[in-house]
């Protein structure tokens, strides 16, 4: 099946699951609290098909970029106003209201309807990663083995502290014999702060003491800010793809290579190759490969480039096979331990984006719409396994709880903003004031899609290599 193919249909069902969700929190908190509710729609705009149960119309819509629950009493989803109200309760006059109708209930029940939605996309999320990590929870083998040491970057805390390539660490601070996993762990608790360490290195025992840095952004600390790459097999890397363009391309690196030494050096990852690229500094380097059962040796200059996940450094130009891995199924209580650490560290991020654009850190061409989504969905679709695409559907549903919450109107988070300034003021604001209000903003976020929308498009690499 063609890719667009693939990513348009898992697009669907990816964000048709987040949109039902997210609504049924809102339908299912105001039925709680007896509201009647008039539409149930899956997508804004025009109704395309469904069916009514009660008083409830539950549709597809045209515009496929969200859905909305429309309840006696307020806004379309649509941004068009409701019908059947007076001109004395559009500028305030209290009038008598059906029992079913929103506004007869209690500000603190509107406010539990609204963030209900959110709220379910949380709960979505957090049920998603637990699954996963009961069911099918992948984890590289190294991580749980004995803290061996495959490449030291130069002039860095681990070079500083006498550790070198090969070493087995055999203490770290009050952990004897830590795993990656162990030392990874001790290591974030102990920012800052300088801790006792051993390794044995051929046999002997050699003590040091390893300053650990404490990085602006706690999100950035791992073993690689220190210098620690660790040893992730024993086995030389193989070569899961090239870039044709690229120093390892033009000369001549195949996928299915494998890569059995740099510069002499028997380096087993691609963050070890990374590392040493930068060490020296874009010199030429020599690599032998083995193809098959023949040994064969490259000469090629590294480049400076993009490495995926932001900062440019020297590369070759080639993917590796992912290192060895295996499954483990968690314990209920294990599974929802590590969800919340998942949930937590990723909403971290999306708030940090946030407050990055907002301050005008980073640009706002770096958002994706539905085009990117579509993108990244469809590349998760098509891996083995249930993980990608467990994890991006969780981040999604994370995205769209917290954009629901921001403060803007006709979101969630403005519809309750508006509630507690009604509180604060212990009367309605005028409602024809309201429905300018909501009306103006569904204006700013259909063109704001449509920004994110162009945005997508200029990514695309169509357009690319039209470009000077």
């Amino acid at each position: 099946m063609p890719f667009v193919v693939i990513s348009i249909l898992s697009t669907l069902i990816v964000l048709g699951i987040m949109v039902l969700v997210h609504e049924f929190g809102h339908f299912a908190v105001a039925k709680l609290f007896h509201v009647k509710v008039e539409v149930f729609s899956i997508g804004f705009g025009k109704r395309l098909f469904g069916f009514r149960r009660g008083e409830t119309d539950y549709r597809i819509s045209l515009l496929p970029l969200g859905g909305y629950v429309k309840m006696q009493g307020e806004l379309g989803g649509d941004g068009t106003v409701q019908s059947g109200l007076s001109d004395d309760a559009r500028k305030g006059t209290p009038a008598p209201r059906d029992s079913g109708d929103l506004n007869s209930k209690p500000r603190w029940q509107r406010v539990l309807i609204a963030v209900a939605g959110p709220v379910a996309n949380f709960v979505l999320a957090l049920v998603l990663m637990t699954g996963l990590y009961m069911m099918h929870n992948e984890v590289e083998v190294y991580r749980t083995q004995a803290a061996t040491v495959d490449f030291v970057a130069p002039d860095s805390p681990a070079s500083h502290a006498g550790v070198a390539p090969g070493d087995r660490i055999t203490h770290f601070e009050r952990v004897d014999n830590p795993t990656w996993e162990q030392l990874s762990l001790r290591a974030a608790l102990n920012m800052g702060q300088s801790v006792p360490m051993s390794v044995d290195r051929g046999g002997q025992p050699v003590a040091t003491t390893l300053a650990i840095a404490a990085p602006r952004d706690a999100d950035d600390f791992s073993l690689a800010t220190l210098g620690l790459i660790p040893l992730v097999q024993t086995t030389p890397i193989v070569v899961h793809s090239v870039e044709a363009l690229m120093p390892a391309g033009k000369a001549g690196l195949k996928p299915g290579d494998r890569i059995l030494s740099v510069d002499g050096r028997a380096l087993h990852s691609a963050p070890a190759i990374l590392a040493y690229l930068q060490q020296v500094k874009g010199a030429t380097v020599h690599v032998k490969v083995e193809t098959g059962d023949s040994a064969r040796e490259l000469t090629l200059q590294p480049e400076m480039a993009d490495v995926g996940d932001g900062p440019k450094a020297y590369r070759m130009g080639f993917s590796p096979e992912p290192p060895p891995f295996k499954v483990e199924q968690l314990p209920l209580p294990a599974a929802i331990a590590q969800s919340v650490g998942f949930n937590l560290k990723n909403s971290g991020l999306i708030l940090e984006v946030l407050h990055r654009m907002v301050t005008r850190r980073m640009a706002a061409k770096n958002l994706s719409g539905p085009i990117g989504i579509a993108r990244e969905t469809g590349l998760a679709a098509t891996q083995p396994g249930w993980q990608p695409i467990i994890g991006l559907m969780t981040i999604i549903s994370l995205n769209l709880g917290i954009f629901n919450l921001l403060p803007i109107p006709i979101l969630d988070g403005g519809v309750i903003l508006l509630l507690l300034i009604e509180s604060l003021l212990r009367r309605d604001l005028n409602q024809r004031f309201k429905e300018r209000i909501y009306q103006a903003a569904f204006v700013l976020l259909l063109l704001f899609a449509a920004f994110v929308m162009i945005n997508d498009i200029t990514k695309l690499s169509l357009l690319s290599k039209v470009k000077p």
